[in-house]
């Protein structure tokens, strides 16, 4: 047990939770681009998920060719290629919630849906294979001295930023809190949600370039619930970029943790510590559910008409 609880204190540790925290945090800070704008984004899961496929084939095509005079860089093209492919479902999704003005909390799991069935069919199409891609490049330094991180760091930091210092953040926060005061002052509302929607499909799809990146490949259904739980992060977090990525550290840590466990003897069934983080983001969610303020027109259509 004493070892254990030592292992909670070493540099690996804390390089091994910020590994895990980076794609919740990706995905939270586009679920709070999103409903700041009006738009509840349950398909955080189904782009996180896209992005990790559309990633994986960027990174593993880029690998197998060579211009002349130019060596693609794969990780590059992952993180470009996830970037695109999550905006392309968030247009998707967009499309469905704001131009058709669709039930968002169905349209969103329908775009989950949709995302795992779509990424087990290409796949197999691709790489006849109905499980995993081929192995591609990933990750050759520790997380302090890779530059994605660091990318991931400056995104996190524009994100309040734009939210929170500029015009366009104020724009945001208005057609999510108030649609019809802003119409009322010339900002084309729906526009501004397009916009918010598509910031979350980047920023989500760069989260599933990363989860890819991770572990070499793109595996089915890798995304697991991430999404989910970065959208929990977001109502942690009040609807606010910085508070939401620090419930995602919360639990990425929780399944850091959950991972130490599995590798110690102290006498917890390893069924059991694979549910730690889900039980921690119940309770946690019960805590704030209540008290966190939403955007007040969040998930309500709007028709200028």
């Amino acid at each position: 047990m004493g070892e254990f609880f030592a292992s909670l204190f070493t540099i690996a540790f804390v390089a091994q939770t910020l590994r895990i925290t980076v794609p919740y945090a990706l995905a939270a800070l586009g679920g709070v681009m999103s409903e700041r704008s009006g738009v509840i984004n349950i398909a955080l899961e189904g782009i996180l998920l896209t992005g990790a496929f559309t990633g994986a084939v960027a990174a593993y095509e880029s690998n197998q060719y060579t211009l002349v005079g130019y060596e693609p860089n794969p990780i590059a093209a992952a993180v470009i290629a996830g970037a695109l492919g999550g905006v392309l479902i968030a247009a998707l999704y967009g499309l469905v919630v704001i131009t058709f003005k669709a039930d968002q909390i169905v349209a969103g799991v329908a775009i989950n849906l949709l995302a795992a069935g779509l990424t087990r069919y290409l796949l197999k199409l691709l790489y006849d294979s109905a499980s995993n891609s081929p192995e591609i490049p990933g990750f050759e330094t520790g997380i302090f001295s890779n530059p994605v991180f660091w990318l991931v760091v400056l995104l996190a930091i524009a994100a309040y930023v734009l939210v929170w210092r500029t015009r366009w953040g104020l724009r945001l926060r208005a057609v999510g809190d108030h649609p019809e005061a802003a119409h009322t002052l010339g900002i084309t509302v729906n526009a501004v949600r397009w916009q918010g929607v598509l910031a979350s499909g980047a920023l989500a799809g760069v989260g599933g370039a990363w989860l890819a990146l991770s572990v070499r490949g793109f595996v089915e259904n890798m995304s697991a619930g991430r999404g989910y739980i970065a959208l929990a992060a977001v109502i942690m977090g009040s609807w606010r970029p910085q508070w939401a990525c620090a419930a995602c550290l919360l639990f990425g840590l929780a399944e850091a943790v959950q991972i130490k466990l599995q590798t110690y003897s102290i006498g917890v069934p390893n069924e059991l510590t694979q549910m730690f983080p889900y039980i921690l983001t119940m309770i946690t969610l019960a805590g704030f559910i209540g008290r966190s303020r939403p955007p007040q027109a969040l998930g309500q259509p709007y028709d200028s008409d």
